[in-house]
């Protein structure tokens, strides 16, 4: 029941290197009655997609930030109980003018005035305080975050603002130093600026016919950076084997029915692939590793992350699966099918999405049968996973003679940092988990 004590709802913070969120949808209104811990909205992260829950039983009695907005952490988003607009926060701006007339040092010169007010901006408007994403977009990129204008409160310099600056190039301000050479200032200049045409996909450039915007959400933000990002970091290279499945083929025909009536989890051929991924890691820890600087890191233990599609290919996620190297079979199909059906339902959480060391996407699931994997940073390699196909293949027969049969074939794609991971590394490891795969026998699930 509604109570006179209005509660608010805040953005939450969704991870130490989360600083805003977008509001993507409201599942309640202005007026609706709502229970605790029922989903009120859902949001989004260049991290996560995840729902809020509401923090108290009652009425929603104010709805303070429209959907597609995208705020700081913290920010008020809407109000349970109280009576609607009572707990609006009074404008705090008004101190600032009073701070202003502190300065009676002439009235004589009144244009100087707002010149310091301007420089002082940049010390008082937060971009000295900067999130640990701006920061490291900053630093990638060679930018003082204090040159990018900043639409956050107080003028702070958000991730948006940021990729717009590196979208949009350094401001005109640049302009006026080709006008600097007093030798032709008429003729120079002016065709220069009226003839430079706008950028390739700039917000400026007109529709053409039969084209449309859509708003980029915050997710696809975040992809878009940390894809661009990756290419910008590692030294992309790709190789690819074929495996001959037909063991674990027909080891999953045998388990499938009871997996499926005893513990209600379908053993995937991702589920076989990972269970041998994690045991060929072992003995190729550099795959497992990362680089930090000058130094390699290797590790005993393998987090490993699953590419899952959202929203009709319009989002990609990769939850990560911890310690895997503990798992057997039915452990790892368990987990796989948790992470991806909680990352569909958005109930994951920014920790869910972190510390990965190894990731395997699966595009196979729709018949794509090559593909050249973006790295996950700052991982050193990502495995791809491809239809099973029956194909004619060359075999023994019994006598040890070459004979042809049809297999159920599966294409593997290994892209790796080839500053750390060598081509012939990178084949022994394919080699190894070919082998796995190719001799699986039951005892090994």
């Amino acid at each position: 029941m509604a109570t006179g004590t209005a509660v608010d709802v805040v953005m939450p913070q969704m991870g130490v290197s989360v600083s805003e969120g977008t509001v993507t949808k409201w599942n309640k209104q202005v007026g609706d009655q709502i229970e605790a811990d029922e989903t009120l909205l859902e949001i989004s992260t260049d991290k996560v997609d995840t729902e809020v829950p509401s923090p108290a039983s009652g009425v929603v009695s104010e709805i303070l930030v429209e959907e597609g907005a995208t705020v700081e952490v913290g920010t008020v988003l809407a109000r349970i109980g109280g009576e609607a607009g009572a707990a609006a926060p009074a404008p705090a701006p008004a101190p600032e003018p009073v701070a202003q007339p502190a300065e009676p040092v002439s009235q004589a010169e009144p244009v100087v005035e707002p010149e310091p007010a301007a420089q002082a901006q940049p010390s008082e408007n937060g971009k000295s305080f900067v999130s640990p994403v701006v920061a490291r977009i900053a630093s990638e990129h060679g930018i003082d975050p204090a040159q990018v204008p900043g639409t956050g409160t107080g003028g702070r310099v958000t991730k948006k603002d940021i990729q717009a600056y590196l979208e949009s190039g350094p401001p005109a301000a640049q302009a006026p130093e080709p006008q600097a050479p007093a030798v032709a200032p008429v003729v120079a200049p002016q065709p220069v600026a009226a003839s430079a045409p706008a950028p390739a996909g700039s917000s400026t450039q007109p529709l053409g016919v039969g084209e449309q915007l859509e708003p980029m959400s915050a997710m696809r933000r975040g992809i878009a950076e940390h894809m661009r990002r990756s290419l910008d970091t590692s030294a992309h290279v790709t190789s690819a084997i074929e495996v001959d499945m037909s063991k674990v083929v027909a080891l999953r025909g045998k388990l499938k029915k009871e997996y499926e009536s005893a513990y209600g989890v379908n053993p995937t051929y991702l589920a076989f692939i990972a269970r041998a991924t994690v045991e060929t890691l072992r003995e190729y820890p550099w795959i497992n590793g990362e680089l930090r600087g000058d130094q390699i890191v290797t590790r005993s233990y393998v987090n490993l992350g699953i590419a899952v599609e959202l929203a009709d290919g319009k989002g990609l996620i990769v939850p990560v699966l911890k310690n895997v190297e503990g798992l057997n079979l039915l452990g790892i199909a368990r987990g796989v099918t948790d992470l991806a059906q909680r990352a569909r339902d958005k109930k994951l959480l920014p920790d869910d999405v972190q510390g990965g060391t190894f990731t395997i996407t699966n595009p196979g699931g729709y018949g794509t049968f090559h593909g050249t994997p973006v790295i996950s940073q700052p991982q050193a390699a990502i495995l791809g996973t491809y239809a099973v196909v029956k194909r004619p293949w060359v075999v023994q027969d019994e006598h040890g003679q070459d004979v042809i049969a049809i297999r159920p074939i599966m294409n593997l794609t290994l892209t790796y940092d080839h500053r750390l991971v060598d081509g012939a590394l990178a084949g022994r490891f394919l080699r190894d988990l070919r082998q796995k795969l190719e001799s699986w026998g039951e005892s090994e699930y």
